[in-house]
């Protein structure tokens, strides 16, 4: 109960959005297709938005990053790489069934690192605004691998 008002647990509570219901009315990059399942307008989200994004062989974004915003990405299918830094000059590959977590203002590069398959993704970011600043940055042409690990859990 709030104050006075009893909720309306049926209208507001929890919400499912069908696959056949998603939002492909979201900035696209050429070579990918992104579309909004959980936003304002679908399930009533006020602090966060998910969606998917298919991503063709060989295609990538342009350097960029997200403002305040934090990203989660989910690989369903698929090998993602990720270049990140100054001049992306780190980069780290993740596969179905990994997360990736970009914290805020991280320059970054999504690419599908097949040149063959396509690359399916869940995206989760910490609000509803689609904040993207693009950078015109040159890559570094040698590249530093990184293996993600945290300090619990340091690589063998």
């Amino acid at each position: 109960m709030t104050g006075s008002r009893e909720t309306d647990w049926r209208n507001d509570g929890v919400r499912i959005v069908r696959s056949m219901e998603l939002d492909f009315d979201t900035p696209q990059t050429p070579g990918m297709t992104r579309a909004a399942a959980i936003d304002r307008a679908k399930a009533g989200a006020n602090r966060l938005w998910a969606g998917t994004v298919d991503i063709q062989p060989d295609a990538k974004t342009g350097a960029h990053h997200h403002g305040h915003l934090e990203s989660i990405i989910y690989v369903i299918r698929g090998r993602a790489r990720m270049r990140w830094g100054e001049r992306l000059e780190f980069m780290a590959e993740a596969g179905p069934g990994d997360f990736i977590y970009v914290p805020p203002y991280v320059p970054h590069q999504e690419i599908n690192a097949s040149t063959d398959e396509p690359l399916d993704c869940v995206v989760v970011r910490s609000d509803q605004e689609p904040v993207v600043v693009n950078l015109d940055i040159e890559p570094a042409e040698e590249v530093e691998e990184v293996r993600w690990v945290d300090p619990n859990h340091p690589g063998s």
